[in-house]
């Protein structure tokens, strides 16, 4: 996905109402500034690895909690909290495991919208 791939999603991102209002909560963005953004992408990568990789995942639309970590808060944010967001938003079909390239995509995604955030 290109910078302007990437643009877009966020724009249509924004328009949604549900995507728009997730912000980093005190404690989640406390947990980034202190462990920084290298090793919470590591985590992104294990929950995506661990949560959504599978072709079927388990508790597949509930295996995201909602706070906690920035990462699930970011996941939320970016339709990338279950297979189902992630074949809505991303193009990306349910049924079969995820790919490299696709687990890459998941991380970048999480990975911009945590930059983008005040911390």
């Amino acid at each position: 996905m290109d910078d302007r791939d990437m643009n877009e999603l966020f724009a249509a991102l924004g328009r949604s109402r549900f995507r728009a209002r997730f912000r980093l909560g005190a404690r989640e963005a406390a947990y980034l500034r202190q462990r920084g953004i290298e090793t919470v992408l590591v985590h992104a990568r294990q929950f995506v690895e661990s949560r959504l990789a599978a072709a079927e995942p388990a508790n597949d639309g509930k295996q995201t909690p909602m706070r906690n970590h920035p990462v699930f808060i970011a996941q939320h944010a970016t339709a990338t909290c279950c297979r189902g967001c992630l074949e809505r938003w991303h193009g990306i079909a349910r049924g079969r495991a995820l790919t490299a390239e696709e687990i890459d995509h998941i991380v970048r995604v999480i990975e911009v919208w945590l930059r983008r955030q005040p911390i």
